[in-house]
């Protein structure tokens, strides 16, 4: 079932309150119980992605105004920022850029090695597969 939500939202920063009003069109049910989490999932992936394109790699920054070459250094940002999101040394996104930049071993173990979730597995033993 189709439906349309709406979000109003309050914010204060500084002493300065601003208010917005959102709204969304979706088919996930009428109900509040799933409306409410379907947009906080949304946000929270949404400010997580931009917050790291932004912040770590500056992409708001960037002049390049060609459309293929703004799609081609899209696509490079999101696996840098996947890449850097993945690996395991304790340190920020923005930081880890910079230690890549400074630091070839770290740049090749981020370039070279696969993050610890994605290591090959062994293939499964072909007895448990069927043949129908």
């Amino acid at each position: 079932m189709n439906m349309i939500g709406m979000v109003e939202s309050t914010r204060e920063s500084d002493g300065k309150v601003s208010r917005e009003t959102r709204f969304f069109i979706g088919s996930i049910g009428t109900g509040v119980a799933d409306f409410a989490p379907a947009v906080r999932g949304h946000w929270g992936v949404e400010n997580d992605l931009h917050w790291g394109l932004d912040v770590a790699l500056r992409e708001d920054d960037c002049r390049v105004r060609e459309t293929q070459a703004r799609e081609n250094l899209a696509v490079l940002r999101h696996i840098a920022v996947s890449r850097l999101k993945n690996d395991s040394t304790k340190l920020g996104i923005k930081t880890k850029r910079l230690k890549a930049g400074w630091d070839d071993a770290y740049l090749e173990k981020l370039l070279f090695e696969a993050p610890p979730t994605l290591r090959p597995t062994p293939p499964s033993d072909a007895s448990n597969i069927s043949r129908g």
